[in-house]
C-alpha cells in the first residue's frame, strides 16, 4: 500500500511539473529531486521497500551522470579541447609562459599543453569504476541528504569519498604518460631554459605530475557537477526503466 502512495505521489509531482512547465505565468517548478523530497515527505524515513526503491532510483540517475561525466573526460580532446576543465600552464610558471612565448618557443609551451591534458584523458579512464563503486555504498540517509542538499550535493558526497582514491589512480597513470608524452621533458627544458635567464629571480620547480594529477580531478568533479544539474533540472534527460518506476514516469 505504502509503494502505491509513494508511486502516486511520485506521479503527481511529475505530471505538476508538466503542466506547470506548459504554462509559462506559472512558477518556475523544482526538478526531480525536490519533487521527490517534497511529495515525499515523511515516507522517505518509512519502510524499508520505499526507502530502498528511492535510493535506487537516486543511484541510478547518479550512475548515468556519472557514466557520461566519466566518458567526456577520457574522450581524446576531453580535457584540452573543455575550456571549463583544460589544463594550463602550472600558476607558478605562467610567468614563463609568457617568456618563453616572447622569445619564440611557443610551439613548444603548445606541446608541453597538449601533453599534459592528454595525461589527464588517460587518467580519466580510472574514474568511473571509483564512482561506481562510491555508489554502491551509499546508503539511505546518504541519497535524503543528496535529495535535501544543494545543487551539488551528489557531487560532494563523491568528492568526500572518492577524492583519495582518485588521486592514488590517477597519480601513476599521470605520471607515466606524462613521460610516454614527453610532457615531463618539454617541462624540464622549459623551466629550465627560463631558470637559466638573468630575468628568472624565482627559480620555478620542474616536478608537475601531483600538480596534473589534481587537476584532473578537479576537472572530472567539475563534469560530474554538470551531469547532476542536468538530472537536477531536466529529468526527461535521464529515462530509464528504474527511473520510469521510481519517479512514477509514464
Amino acid at each position: 500500500m505504502k509503494k502505491t502512495v509513494l508511486f502516486a505521489l511520485l506521479l503527481a509531482g511529475y505530471s505538476g511539473a508538466a503542466i506547470a512547465q506548459s504554462d509559462s505565468t506559472q512558477p518556475k517548478k523544482k526538478g526531480i529531486f525536490g519533487q521527490i523530497l517534497d511529495k515525499v515527505g515523511d515516507v522517505a524515513s518509512g519502510g524499508s521497500s520505499s526507502n530502498d526503491e528511492i535510493a535506487n532510483g537516486l543511484k541510478e540517475a547518479l550512475r548515468i551522470g556519472i557514466s557520461k561525466g566519466s566518458d567526456q573526460a577520457s574522450a581524446v580532446d576531453g580535457y584540452y579541447k573543455n575550456t571549463l576543465i583544460k589544463i594550463l600552464m602550472p600558476p607558478e610558471a605562467q610567468k614563463v609562459e609568457s617568456t618563453l612565448r616572447k622569445l619564440g618557443m611557443g610551439k613548444q609551451v603548445d606541446q608541453f599543453i597538449m601533453s599534459l591534458n592528454r595525461s589527464a584523458e588517460d587518467a580519466a579512464k580510472k574514474a568511473k569504476p571509483i564512482f561506481l563503486n562510491a555508489l554502491t555504498s551509499m546508503t539511505i540517509q546518504d541519497a535524503v541528504g543528496i535529495l535535501r542538499g544543494q545543487d551539488n550535493a551528489a557531487t560532494q558526497y563523491l568528492k568526500r569519498t572518492t577524492s583519495d582514491q582518485l588521486m592514488a589512480a590517477f597519480t601513476p597513470v599521470i605520471d607515466s604518460t606524462l613521460k610516454k608524452n614527453n610532457a615531463t621533458r618539454y617541462y624540464g627544458d622549459l623551466v629550465r631554459t627560463y631558470n637559466k635567464l638573468p630575468i628568472a629571480t624565482t627559480k620555478v620547480n620542474p616536478d608537475l605530475t601531483n600538480y596534473a594529477a589534481t587537476k584532473a580531478v578537479d576537472g572530472i568533479f567539475t563534469l560530474v557537477a554538470q551531469e547532476e544539474k542536468q538530472i537536477r533540472e531536466n529529468p526527461a534527460a535521464r529515462v530509464t526503466d528504474l527511473l520510469k518506476k521510481v519517479f512514477g514516469q509514464k
